[in-house]
């Protein structure tokens, strides 16, 4: 009988860091992993940050895999035991979805895997910037076997001690992780073996964000840019992709306020938004990066 194969899946809230530690991770670890993700928005741009690694991937598109991608993602699990083999399977969900139904779905109709652990990545910033959680967040930590708490570089010793005390309130078996960008062995996150059995899901998904996407083919001047960027209203709570300016692309990230700009190898500009109401102001937002545009 041939061994199944060890399923972990990395979760947890917009901007927390999943992508950033699933690149370490490929970077450090040196077994053969298969990539799964699904992505928040019209653009796939954490599938394209990762797509640079030698990786097998299958991008799920837009939506929540926790509730309308299910039958797609037990597909996509088996096509790539089928034609990869791989020695692991790493599932990055969304920021937006609840992993319960990710986890009930694995152990009860995937044959082919075994569910190694749950790892959900934290932002220790946004904690303390953000101290009510949403009902979302609050399923990721509970579900979790590991809690890997990143960005513990912005935050002080006596609120990272009042963070983990509120975070094993929600869950008090899970195993807690210090990180700065993602850097952790990633031995500590596989091999977890895990136990529980997850109970069917009795809510249903209402999803708490709206997003939507900006491509442009057009070179930006980097200074009107930033001063767009620092202009972001607290309706944004994440915006990511990557933006031509004359020196070159660079890959583009934002999130609750604090944003960076990394050289990338891409095409053009194109960029995703996060938050709420944004119905309400997106027509401003892209009257403002077409002001941008040399």
């Amino acid at each position: 009988m041939k061994i199944r194969t060890p399923l972990t899946v990395i979760t947890g809230p917009l901007g927390s860091g999943k992508t950033t530690l699933l690149r370490h991770i490929l970077e450090k670890f040196p077994k053969k992993i298969a990539i799964l993700m699904n992505e928040f928005g019209e653009i796939a741009i954490d599938a394209k940050i990762i797509q640079g690694k030698n990786v097998q991937m299958a991008d799920l598109g837009g939506g929540c895999v926790c509730c309308s991608l299910l039958g797609e993602f037990e597909a996509a699990v088996n096509e790539i035991i089928d034609t990869v083999d791989p020695d692991r399977i790493v599932v990055e969900t969304t920021g937006v979805a609840e992993p319960d139904a990710l986890v009930f779905d694995i152990q009860e109709s995937l044959t082919k895997v075994r569910l190694d652990g749950v790892i959900t990545v934290i932002d220790a910033d946004a904690m303390v910037k953000y101290p009510s959680l949403g009902h979302t967040t609050r399923l990721q930590i509970e579900a979790a076997d590991i809690i890997l708490l990143n960005k513990t570089d912005l935050v002080s010793k006596s609120e990272l001690l009042a963070i983990e005390k509120k975070l094993l309130a929600i869950n008090e078996i899970a195993s807690i992780v210090y990180a700065v960008r993602g850097q952790v062995d990633p031995e500590l996150l596989f091999g977890i073996g895990r136990e529980r059995v997850q109970a069917p899901p009795q809510h249903i998904h209402q999803p708490e964000f709206e997003s939507f996407s900006y491509k442009s083919p057009a070179t930006f001047n980097r200074q009107c840019f930033e001063e767009f960027v620092n202009s972001l209203q607290t309706d944004i709570y994440r915006a990511k992709g990557f933006v031509r300016f004359p020196e070159g692309i660079y890959l583009f990230n934002f999130v609750s306020g604090r944003w960076d700009l990394e050289p990338f190898v891409q095409e053009a500009t194109e960029l995703v938004f996060i938050g709420k109401n944004l119905s309400e102001i997106k027509v401003e937002i892209i009257n403002k990066l077409k002001l941008c545009e040399q």
